[in-house]
């Protein structure tokens, strides 16, 4: 009785799941060449599971990158154009915004007009 009750407890056995994978940054993607849809995660829980960390610039002088917010995410398809998604699943990438410019990788401004989208640089 023993040697069955082992067996099926090594037969049905329920492994932990893995921990979750902490996001790497593309290595060949920089911040400028950041388009479609993008979640931005303002938790500071989940900042390790980003793949950029941005600060959002009230005024356009002092920014890295314009983004103008599309409406629709099949128009999303240069530089600095982002379809804002309302979930993480289905974000193209995950930015974390953070309060603090000093730990910003890049800093962005949302801009009115999609002529003036894009990277600063």
């Amino acid at each position: 009785m023993l040697l069955l009750s082992s067996l099926f407890a090594w037969l049905f056995a329920v492994a932990p799941a893995p921990p979750a994978p902490l996001v790497a940054r593309p290595a060949d993607v920089e911040f400028c060449q950041i388009f479609g849809a993008v979640y931005l995660e303002r938790d500071p829980r989940y900042r390790p599971f980003c793949a950029f960390i941005a600060y959002e610039e009230p005024d356009e002088a002092f920014t890295d990158l314009n983004v103008f917010r599309e409406e629709n995410k099949l128009f999303a398809d240069q530089q600095g154009l982002w379809f804002i998604t309302p979930t993480r699943e289905f974000a193209d990438y995950v930015v974390f915004v953070t309060p603090t410019r000093g730990q910003a990788d890049f800093s962005i401004h949302y801009t009115t007009a999609r002529t003036f989208a894009g990277c600063r640089r």
